[in-house]
């Protein structure tokens, strides 16, 4: 038997055991679901062949380092970790409208897939909705990502979880490079810092308080190119088992990030990835074989450090026993129940050598070293005795939907598909403190045979003041299937299939969810509709009622609601009233239903994709309303050509313009005319395929007289100079050409510009109160036919002229704004709102117009 210790030789090699080349051939005779099994198996027994860890560090969701990641935990059976800071709430989203908190939602969602797919575990910096810690857009600097997270809060976590996951080898995603995001940059700072201050425990000492030992990091890398690198990660390699190569794996994983449009096809041959020691406490050639040169890969390198150290000759004899028993489990690899045989007693020799640790003469360092890489072994050693065992546990409750105070039945079952009888079974369920369950048939089962299922039921009662579902808290339910075989006693936790969550007994929906009160012409009153949908069990009665600014008054002023059945949804209207005189700010209204037991001001945002199922995001429902003043040329009729990146058009309609989506056909054959304005969504160009086949169409358009605005577009958009009437050329790295800034100074380059007033007096204060950024993917040139209406910048460095670019062309307008109109309309920014309208009224523009706005 050969067993590879630090890389190079093949695993498998026996005359007892297959090689992978001839399972390979096997599983092309058996049926998917027998391949899928020997698949798992073999995903389960590679990770005893290591004890050894690494750990890749990045800031948002989709950072990580998938093929690299691929590599070793399916490759090479490494525990393997992928720490992330932020949820991602700060990206842009091309799957849905969602934005802000509920994208960080499903973008957690999304890696933790990616995650299960590599066999990687996550950990997460940000532990809340409204975290510090959070994704607020592009920044250029460090210092800004500091001053935001809180780089004390920020570093204290990352501390704790190195400490906690204890890892062997850290690679950053990212260098700390100048052209690098700040997060990015943020994250690179602190992991390197952290290689000294992990392991010093005068940092972060209340971590001793919660049982948590410093931990010395053994090396650490960033990522380097392939003229400079200590180490290169040959992730193109092909795994015969898995039938891919570590790259596609990777890349497989990519396309769970779905909002972000990742993921690649990539075709099978040598692809490597490359890495720079920056930090080591082992010695290192000036060229690696490995991460992992110089430091314990296997149980019998583990074995000769403590011998080294002259340490329990007992603790040493019960190492080289482990790494006994990992090949006699290799060895038995597919026998499905010889694997389950040597699992288990491993699985007793890794308990011995637990106690006998314990009760040896090792340092503290060193037993809480071992003792750590131990109980890793266990948690692995019971995942392999369930499949090795071909045992299934599930948990299914009967409603994935509940309310506080309400009484669910819950299923356990456990499957026996082995050949092996399981004897001594229990299930049980675990729920939070304060809940009750009682079972409703025996949790204790003396024998399970092949092809057999036993079930309990499980009556439970929701307590009254059960909290809210969130997002990023472990499930509700679980349980646990404890059974033995071959005489040892293993368990499995079960989580349900789907999202069980804690609803309010009454979700709201408001509509609109947002309103422009224009103050020019107040209207007589605001229509307000409210969408209640019942989440009680059966039928329920409540009354609904508005919460309004001081001094306004609705009508009616509340309305009863009669719900039949649960899930049914009711839609009430009420008509607001503002006070006559309205002053330009900010004000908000509320719902409140209200029964015997509850009182409801919440909507249960219900997010739901194919790539990550169901969930929950629960947020106070307030229709948000912006009053300030907008003057709108009358009938103006605006065409929107949607990429789906954004939702401008829902707004323009909200503040009272004709607003109409053109499809393809329209694009293509219809008449463009009868519109004075058109507008393209951000990335149009990317998503409408009709957009650069009808190009021509829309200058002609413009020519004629039209008003044509065309939103950002990132370079590989399908975006070509020649795509405007005269050339712009979108800048190059998109890194540098961005004002990340959301208050940076703006100067107006053009003053006496129609632009800038009509129909609306553009001033100082219309560029304030902006959101996240200001710019992102601007022009670095453009026709010298076109006006440069602003210059911003990002404080300390040069600004930017080509942000806001429009031209005459024909007898209209073409104009060219990378300012980030999607996040600013969206948030009912004033000044943004009111420019947006100026911009898209400018065929209508006439020295009339001009004149009396100076007036």
């Amino acid at each position: 038997m050969i067993i590879r210790s630090k890389g190079g030789d093949p695993l498998i090699a026996s005359d007892k055991c297959l090689d992978e080349a001839s399972l390979a051939a096997q599983f092309s005779t058996k049926s998917s679901k027998r391949v899928y099994g020997i698949v798992q198996l073999w995903k389960s027994i590679h990770p005893l062949t290591t004890v050894a860890s690494i750990m890749n560090t990045g800031a948002h969701p989709d950072d990580e380092h998938s093929d690299t990641l691929a590599y070793y935990s399916l490759g090479k059976g490494v525990h393997t970790i992928s720490l992330i800071a932020t949820r991602g709430e700060g990206g842009q989203n091309e799957l849905g409208s969602e934005l802000g908190d509920a994208l960080g939602v499903i973008r957690t969602r999304e890696l933790e897939e990616a995650s299960k797919m590599m066999n990687v575990t996550l950990c997460l910096l940000s532990e809340q909705i409204h975290d510090p810690i959070y994704d607020f857009g592009f920044s250029k600097c460090a210092d800004e990502t500091f001053g935001k997270w809180g780089e004390s809060l920020a570093y204290e976590r990352l501390i704790r979880n190195i400490r906690t996951m204890r890892p062997d080898v850290v690679f950053n995603a990212f260098q700390n490079d100048v052209t690098t995001h700040g997060h990015h940059r943020a994250m690179t700072i602190l992991t390197i810092r952290a290689f000294d201050d992990a392991a010093n425990s005068d940092v972060f000492p209340e971590h001793a308080e919660a049982g948590i030992r410093p931990w010395q990091i053994k090396k650490m890398y960033v990522p380097a190119g392939e003229d400079a690198y200590h180490v290169f990660v040959p992730t193109g390699e092909f795994n015969e088992i898995y039938g891919a190569s570590y790259v596609q794996m990777g890349e497989q994983s990519r396309f769970m990030h779905k909002t972000q449009g990742m993921g690649s096809h990539i075709d099978e041959g040598p692809i490597s990835s490359y890495y720079e020691l920056v930090r080591s406490i082992v010695p290192v050639q000036k060229q690696e074989r490995d991460f992992f040169d110089g430091i314990a890969f296997t149980f019998d390198d583990l074995a000769k450090e403590v011998e080294m150290k002259q340490g329990d000759k007992r603790v040493i004899t019960d190492l080289y026993a482990l790494h006994s028993d990992v090949q006699h489990i290799v060895s038995s690899f597919p026998r499905f129940s010889q694997v389950a045989l040597e699992a288990q007693r491993m699985r007793i020799d890794v308990s011995n050598t637990i106690s006998d640790i314990a009760r040896s003469d090792l340092d503290d360092e060193t037993k809480a070293d071992l003792t750590h890489r131990l109980r890793v072994k266990e948690d692995q050693l019971n995942l392999l005795c369930s499949e090795a065992l071909s045992f299934i546990a599930k948990i299914r409750p009967e409603s994935a939907e509940l309310v506080p105070g309400q009484t669910t039945r819950v299923t356990l079952t456990a499957f026996n598909g082995g050949m092996m009888p399981l004897s001594d079974l229990s299930l049980k369920l675990r729920l939070p403190q304060g809940w009750v369950n009682k079972p409703l048939g025996e949790t204790k089962f003396s024998r399970l045979g092949y092809n057999e299922t036993v079930s309990v039921q499980y009556e439970v009662e929701v307590p009254i003041d059960a909290a809210n579902f969130h997002p990023y808290h472990d499930p509700i339910f679980s349980g646990v299937a404890e059974y033995v075989a071959y005489h040892v006693t293993s368990q499995v936790v079960m989580h349900p299939a789907q999202t069980v969550a804690i609803l309010p007994a009454y979700s709201i929906c408001m509509s609109p969810e947002a309103v422009v009160l224009n103050t020019v012409s107040l209207p007589e009153c605001i229509p307000v509709k409210a969408t209640i949908r019942n989440y009680k069990s059966g039928a329920a009665g409540a009354n609904i009622h508005l919460q309004l600014p001081d001094g306004w008054t609705a009508q009616p002023d509340h309305q009863e609601l009669e719900f039949g059945f649960k899930g049914e949804t009711l839609t009430v209207s009420f008509r607001v009233q503002p006070t006559a005189k309205v002053r330009n700010g900010h004000y908000a209204i509320s719902a409140v239903v209200e029964d015997s037991q509850f009182t409801c001001s919440e909507r249960a945002q219900v997010i739901q994709y194919p790539h990550i199922g169901k969930t929950y995001y629960i947020r106070s429902e307030q229709l948000k309303i912006e009053a300030f003043d907008l003057r709108l040329p009358e009938q103006l009729q605006i065409g929107y050509i949607s990429s789906g990146f954004d939702n401008i058009d829902h707004y323009l309609s909200l503040v009272g313009l004709n607003v109409t989506r053109l499809e393809p056909k329209d694009i293509e054959f219809g008449d463009l005319s009868v519109y004075d304005a058109i507008v393209l969504g951000i990335r149009a160009y990317a998503i409408r395929p009709e957009l650069t086949s009808c190009n021509q169409r829309l200058l002609q358009y413009v020519h004629n007289g039209g008003n044509l605005v065309v939103q950002y577009h990132k370079p590989e958009d399908n975006w070509q100079p020649e795509l405007a009437p005269y050339p712009i050329e979108i800048g190059k790295p998109f890194l540098k050409w961005r004002v990340t800034d959301e208050n940076s100074q703006v100067t107006v380059l053009a003053p006496a510009h129609s632009m800038f007033h009509y129909p609306n007096l553009i001033t100082d204060e219309d560029w304030k109160g902006w959101i996240q950024e200001r710019s992102a993917y601007i022009p670095c040139s453009w026709g010298t036919e076109y006006t440069e209406l602003i210059s911003t910048g990002d404080p300390g460095e040069e600004e930017f002229t080509g942000i806001f670019l429009t031209a005459e062309y024909g007898k209209g307008v073409y104009s060219y704004s990378s300012l980030v109109w999607y996040r600013e309309i969206p948030h009912l920014v004033p000044g943004a709102i009111r420019l947006f309208v100026n911009m898209i009224s400018q065929a209508r523009v006439s020295k009339t117009a001009v004149s009396t706005a100076h007036q």
